[in-house]
């Protein structure tokens, strides 16, 4: 795994959606987080907001960043649990035409690391909507900086060798 120096690295648009009933953009650490290491990677924030947890209000939210062509990808936070009010990864299943299982195994992996068995109440999962990549990570800031940046910061930049999403994104939309 390296970084492919000749490549020009070109920014993606993404969108950061915090599903929280108790957050707000006053206190939303890990939506925060999100925003700060994408930018500092280089990467465009295309648009952010904070949702209840609603399967309806996630999914009217996903669709309008699926269909919006300033959306490369959506990064969500919050609701990957096991509670009754953590309802991030139906949300995401409505709306996705692939899902990409690696990314919540390899999450959960790398989340071991830090935080032990405890990994096994997470429910991280991604896919991919209309061409859009949708990454749903945990809600706290430890989750959201081991998703950034063990798996998202050379997953999304298209100087990361051997592959990389970056580079699949003008062939998702092949039949």
């Amino acid at each position: 795994m390296a970084i492919d120096e000749t490549i020009a690295f070109r920014p993606v648009r993404i969108a950061v959606l915090t599903v929280s009933d108790t957050r707000s953009l006053q206190d939303d650490r890990s939506g925060d987080r999100l925003v700060e290491r994408l930018t500092k990677a280089g990467h465009e924030l295309a648009d952010r907001g904070i949702v209840r947890d609603d399967v309806e209000t996630i999914v009217s939210r996903l669709h309008a960043w699926i269909d919006d062509p300033e959306v490369d990808v959506i990064l969500t936070t919050g609701g990957t649990g096991v509670t009754g009010r953590d309802i991030t990864p139906e949300a995401l299943a409505r709306v996705w035409d692939k899902e990409i299982p690696g990314f919540g195994e390899l999450f959960r992996w790398l989340s071991y690391q830090t935080i032990g068995t405890s990994t096994i109440q997470s429910r991280a999962t991604a896919g991919v909507a209309r061409g859009t990549y949708i990454f749903a990570l945990p809600g706290s800031t430890g989750a959201v900086t081991d998703a950034w940046d063990g798996i998202l910061a050379s997953q999304l930049d298209i100087r990361h060798k051997p592959c990389n999403f970056v580079e699949l994104m003008p062939r998702l939309m092949e039949r």
